[in-house]
């Protein structure tokens, strides 16, 4: 049986750009031949699907939920598992959208390069070929959307892009990997729990506007958010706090629209009833604010995205649902 490959574009797609392009840069060329051809020892078949060839920042939720489906008619098809290449600048929340509609027990893998095949030492080819192997395995099912990178198998809900240019810019800050690939051969070390995919409504996704607190922040431009703006992520500080000054403005933004409580710092979870000064995640909560948990605010910007594109969802059904994926 195959894997199915999808090829997104992306560093790990990049070649020398030509005399009358960006002379010293490089550009999106290779196509998946080229890529599978160069991986060595490549001993899985490949059903190459050559797609978006765009960078990673151009992808747009309708690309991604579009891949899905196409990822799911190749499984009809026979394909015993999903790999994609793309660019690494939004593979984290690519992978977390994914994740929460991919409906199939087999693997949905993710995987991309930091060094362009340009460079000495290029990281491509090993993440395909690992990407592969890892899609391939009887022990990757039922662990939805996968991350692989520098042999490492990161769940979607917990990874994060943790470095600009390293090789080992793709950790789990809060978990770890879920595996490693040693020798070749996938090794799953732990089993994180599914939850029940969403079913994406039909309309368009929502603009959903993400807020970044700061020092003496007052909240200014949050009252110029105009009334197109279906919902707001706010990533405060630490365990989910913001000055004083700007709670009542995010209280009075969640009568309107749903605003979510996430934290800035990368790794720990907003907490729920510990600190109880203005500004504090306990007087955030009483204001109305939805609480992220464990989801950074890039992840909780992509769920609740997600779910205002289901016409008939309730206030209530969005905190419901960030308090399973949190």
């Amino acid at each position: 049986m195959t894997v199915a490959l999808f090829t997104l574009g992306g560093t790990i797609a990049m070649a020398g750009a030509t005399a009358d392009e960006r002379g010293g840069t490089v550009v999106t060329r290779l196509t998946g031949a080229d890529l599978t051809a160069a991986v060595p020892g490549l001993d899985i078949p490949l059903d190459v699907h050559d797609t978006q060839a765009v960078p990673s920042a151009n992808l747009t939720f309708r690309h991604l939920l579009d891949l899905v489906e196409q990822a799911s008619k190749a499984l009809r098809g026979g394909a015993r598992g999903v790999v994609v290449t793309q660019g690494t600048d939004t593979l984290e929340e690519s992978a977390f959208l994914i994740d929460l509609v991919w409906p199939h027990p087999e693997p949905f893998v993710l995987t991309g390069a930091m060094r362009n095949p340009t460079l000495a030492g290029p990281d491509g080819p090993a993440n395909l070929l690992a990407a592969a192997r890892v899609a391939a395995a009887d022990d990757a099912r039922e662990l939805g959307a996968l991350v692989v990178l520098g042999d490492e198998i990161h769940a979607a809900r917990a990874v994060r892009k943790t470095h600009a240019t390293s090789t080992a810019a793709f950790t789990s800050p809060d978990t770890g990997p879920v595996g490693h690939v040693i020798e070749g051969t996938p090794r799953i070390l732990t089993r994180p729990p599914r939850r029940t995919p969403i079913t994406v409504g039909t309309a368009e996704p929502a603009r959903v506007a993400l807020h970044t607190v700061t020092l003496d922040d007052d909240g200014h431009a949050l009252t110029r958010l105009g009334e197109d703006v279906k919902g707001l992520v706010v990533a405060g500080f630490g365990v989910g706090h913001v000055p004083a000054g700007l709670a009542p403005v995010l209280g009075d933004l969640a009568t309107r629209i749903p605003v979510v409580l996430a934290s800035r710092t990368g790794a720990g979870s907003v907490l729920r009833h510990t600190y109880g000064a203005p500004g504090s995640e306990t007087d955030l909560q009483r204001r109305g604010l939805i609480n992220a948990g464990l989801l950074d605010p890039y992840k909780a910007r992509v769920l609740l995205r997600l779910l205002l594109m289901t016409a008939d969802v309730t206030p209530k059904d969005i905190a419901e649902t960030f308090s399973r994926y949190a």
